[in-house]
């Protein structure tokens, strides 16, 4: 009985491909579990990939095929473990996707002839790449658990390594930091908003549109070009003074009031709103700091280093009362390292603005003031001071032990990976096309059901 229930269980996966592959005038190349990955997941993928910058080793087809249906093997356990992601998360990231692929190619109109699809297809085709992208990971995790090495194990994988494995550890340094932001004459902050008011008015009179003020000034380049057009967000991709006139929105034909945010002015208008997400256009206008506020900040950083290297107060002190920065502030000016959650930095992973100038500073050097342009594009002037350099270095249990650790413990969750895909390989019903079977796949345990 079991034995016909399976075969009545692939049949119908067979049949669903034949019904999918008809549809699209596709072509099936894997069938894994009850998921049929089509020709054309696998060219969508590499064109995301390569997008990416992404370089294959080995024919594109195989290698992606591949990772498409190791990712299925991963999407049924997350399935059937409840595995859970964020939908706001995976949205930011579409967002941003979008700018950046835009961007790169030159223009929306051209993205969709890339793809040959519309800008809403993209969209969609990027949710569901990284959706299934962020499932993999969050399963990977749960497989890999929480590994922990001992010392002793760490020692024993360095004293293992040959010579020429060994990492090399390029420079890093601390950097501590003390900004002050310049002072915003009352004259352009009006100067700003009277521009604001006057696009208001005039598309409220229907003199113009909105999505053509937004074009031609808005300063938000990653909307402006699409006529001030933000996808659907929910509250938590916003900023929370944002967030709150756009979702009190109601009416399409009425333009927002003025709205401050750390990025500069806003007018919003409300294009759709659907459950707790909400769709919506914005001109951005951003006040200018005068030449003249900028030479004062300078002045006045120039005198707080004078004062600090007369030991009237130290740089920490100098930055947990005077700085402007509140996530440096709070941490005595040192800068923190999202990417690697720790305060050293390589030098090209510094903003650019502060790597100049830290790049010549000897350590417990404070630099000349200079302005830095943040992320938000606001200009800020600050002084930085080396805490500690590091040379670059082939890596040694005693000085890079934490590097050695992450190192091993990557190694065993590699291990335990790989593992989890080979049973899952041998127990998972898979078929391929044969035009694939000579593929060189990197995990070669596949047990394909021959027909």
């Amino acid at each position: 009985m079991r034995k016909f229930l399976f075969l009545g269980i692939l049949l119908l996966v067979q049949s669903l491909c034949v019904v999918a592959q008809d549809n699209v005038i596709d072509r099936v190349e894997w069938v894994v579990g009850d998921k049929c990955i089509l020709r054309s997941d696998i060219e969508e993928a590499i064109r995301f990939w390569q997008g990416n910058g992404r370089k294959f080793e080995g024919d594109p087809y195989c290698v992606v095929g591949e990772d498409l249906a190791i990712q299925q093997l991963f999407l049924h356990q997350a399935a059937l473990d409840s595995i859970v992601v964020d939908e706001n998360d995976i949205m930011r990231k579409v967002e941003a996707q979008i700018s950046y692929v835009i961007e790169k190619i030159g223009s929306k109109e051209k993205m969709e002839e890339y793809f040959d699809k519309s800008s809403s297809e993209i969209r969609e085709m990027y949710r569901e790449q990284l959706y299934n992208m962020e499932m993999t990971e969050r399963m990977k995790q749960k497989i890999v658990g929480d590994i922990k090495a001992s010392p002793m194990l760490v020692r024993r994988f360095y004293e293992s390594l040959p010579e020429d494995s060994l990492p090399f550890v390029q420079q890093q340094v601390e950097v501590q930091v003390i900004t002050l932001e310049p002072e915003v004459d009352v004259e352009e902050l009006e100067r700003v908003k009277s521009e604001l008011r006057e696009y208001t008015e005039r598309i409220t009179s229907g003199e113009t549109s909105f999505s053509t003020l937004a074009l031609l000034y808005s300063e938000d380049p990653g909307s402006a070009r699409r006529g001030g057009e933000l996808d659907f967000m929910g509250r938590g991709q916003l900023q929370p003074e944002f967030a709150t006139v756009a979702f009190s929105l109601t009416d399409p034909n009425k333009v927002s009031k003025i709205v401050e945010t750390e990025y500069g002015f806003h007018i919003i208008q409300l294009m759709e709103k659907r459950g707790d997400r909400v769709k919506v256009r914005h001109i951005l206008r951003k006040p200018r700091r005068s030449n003249e506020n900028i030479k004062k900040m300078l002045l006045r950083l120039d005198s707080i280093s004078t004062d600090i290297k007369d030991a009237k107060f130290t740089f920490e002190e100098g930055a947990e009362v005077i700085s402007h920065d509140k996530e440096t502030r709070n941490n005595y000016g040192i800068m923190y390292n999202k990417e690697t959650a720790s305060s050293y930095f390589k030098l090209d992973e510094l903003p650019v603005d502060v790597a100049r100038v830290v790049e010549a500073l000897e350590v417990g050097e404070i630099s000349r003031p200079f302005t830095w342009m943040l992320d938000n594009g606001k200009t800020v002037c600050a002084i930085a001071k080396l805490k500690s350099r590091t040379a670059a270095h082939v890596a040694t249990i005693n000085d890079d032990y934490e590097i050695l650790q992450n190192m091993y413990q990557a190694k065993l969750s590699d291990e335990r990976i790989r593992e989890w895909i080979k049973e899952k390989q041998q127990n998972t019903y898979v078929r391929i096309n044969r035009d694939n079977r000579d593929c060189e796949f990197l995990y070669p345990y596949w047990n394909f059901y021959e027909e």
